[in-house]
């Protein structure tokens, strides 16, 4: 799992592809600072051990343990903690902590990417098993 320090490492070796007040700046120009703490906020909590059963979920793609944020839901347990996580991280960061719209895109592409797969008939693989090195938890 990634740290907040990892993810603005790796945002550092991005592209640069972001523009404030029509500068193309780094992605981890002071200007931005403000966003990156916030969204760092999510990678530090998951770490905290009070916040693994909340914050974390095993991947059914790798068998691993991941921030619930980059998470596929399978069952209804996985949406309520997905709303308590985001309820509890909001109050921590006294408001957006913006990554909701990608768990959702995610979760959304998935879903309609398997639809696709029944409706082509085996004409696309988008959910061809992928063999787990571990098996997944129950």
């Amino acid at each position: 799992m990634r740290t907040k320090k990892d993810y603005i490492k790796d945002l550092g070796k991005m592209k640069r592809n972001v523009y404030f007040d029509g500068e193309l700046i780094a992605r981890t120009d002071e200007r931005q600072m403000d966003c990156l703490n916030t969204i760092g906020i999510t990678f530090d909590e998951a770490a905290k051990p009070e916040n693994e059963g909340l914050c974390t979920a095993i991947s059914h793609l790798t068998g691993q343990k991941i921030n619930r944020y980059t998470h596929i839901h399978h069952s209804t347990q996985d949406l309520h903690k997905k709303q308590d996580m985001t309820r509890m991280l909001c109050q921590k960061a006294g408001g957006c902590i913006q990554r909701c719209m990608g768990i959702d895109a995610s979760n959304a592409i998935y879903n309609v990417s398997y639809e696709a797969d029944k409706s082509n008939h085996g004409a696309t693989e988008y959910h061809k098993i992928q063999e787990v090195a571990h098996s997944l938890p129950e």
